[in-house]
């Protein structure tokens, strides 16, 4: 019966900001391949699925294309929204290609340590906290599924249990490339280049990059900028298994691949990592577990030559679950 009464919702976001130093070209094409994808292969309901690109609606492409921004506001109010409809047994997908970046850490005991983030169009910087506590509000029995394909993406739900990752699966490097560095760029922002922006609008001299997203965002700046560090670190604290689930493109210290001109995909751009996600499906008729899903495409990126290794980080029971799907009981 519960089978029956399931929903499946997602978010998916793609940012290419376009005309800007900082351009990507294959993040929208991602999340659109993704959209077709789910609706075909997993049983979404177009309508339950919610596009956010900062492309144009009519290049968004046709059949529910939508012409909302992806802003640091629009995502956590779509993501919010998404977790806040969720019920036990239902199915949540967060699918985001776009740049990451990595910032210092504003944990207690901390002090040395980077935290990860992704870049929506506006610079309003999406946190690891931020993912936390959506993970935290889960309904009991319903999953949130997150796929990353963006640069230090390994650490974007803090405190989820790493499965496949730099502690669990070592690999040596490529032996050869089959991508020129002419026809890739990374998908990272530093936090440098983040702060020099940010402070250009500001005009505020200062090098504390929350005093800059806090004065330019106030109440849609990250929670952990804007929570006191005790209250930021209450959402770490509990240690019992969560439903979330991150497939991210890369290590935390690795940086993702926007592709321009690739072979396997006939020059269409698109994200490295959500290519491969697409090739393991296409190749797998089958039902994956999320951890047999993630080792095929670190497979397909090493066949590629790809430099960078996705992860996993779940609690167990996810890990042995069936990709977009939950445990069968």
């Amino acid at each position: 019966m519960e089978n029956i009464e399931r929903k499946r919702l997602a978010v998916l976001v793609g940012c290419n900001y376009p005309n800007t130093r900082n351009e990507l070209h294959g993040c929208i094409n991602d999340v659109l391949t993704m959209r077709d994808t789910l609706v075909s292969r997993f049983g979404f309901d177009p309508s339950d699925i919610q596009l956010l690109t900062d492309a144009a609606a009519a290049d968004a492409g046709s059949g529910g294309s939508s012409s909302v921004l992806p802003t640091g506001a629009n995502i956590k109010k779509a993501l919010g929204e998404m977790v806040d409809q969720a019920k036990p047994g239902d199915v949540l997908y967060f699918h985001y290609s776009g740049h990451g970046t990595r910032i210092p850490s504003l944990k207690p005991g901390n002090p040395f340590r980077q935290d990860e983030a992704i870049v929506p169009c506006d610079f309003n910087l999406i946190t690891d906290v931020d993912f936390r506590q959506l993970v935290n509000r889960l309904p009991k029995g319903a999953s949130f599924t997150i796929l990353s394909d963006s640069c230090h993406s390994g650490g974007l739900i803090d405190k989820e249990k790493e499965q496949i990752g730099p502690s669990h699966v070592t690999e040596t490097s490529n032996k050869s490339s089959s991508i020129s560095s002419k026809s890739s760029k990374p998908k990272a922002i530093p936090c440098e280049t983040i702060l020099h922006h940010l402070s250009s609008l500001t005009g505020i001299n200062t090098s504390d990059i929350a005093t800059h997203l806090l004065e330019l965002f106030a109440a849609d700046a990250s929670l952990k900028f804007r929570l006191p560090p005790l209250e930021v670190l209450d959402l770490f604290e509990s240690s019992k298994p969560d439903e979330g689930i991150l497939l991210s493109g890369c290590q935390a210290n690795e940086t993702s691949a926007d592709v321009t001109n690739a072979v396997m995909t006939g020059g269409k751009p698109c994200g490295a990592f959500s290519n491969a996600v697409q090739m393991v499906l296409k190749d797998h008729e089958v039902e994956l577990s999320n951890k047999k899903f993630v080792l095929l495409a670190r497979q397909v990126l090493k066949e590629q030559g790809f430099e960078q290794h996705p992860c996993l980080y779940c609690n167990d029971e996810n890990a042995d679950a069936t990709f977009l799907s939950q445990s069968q009981e």
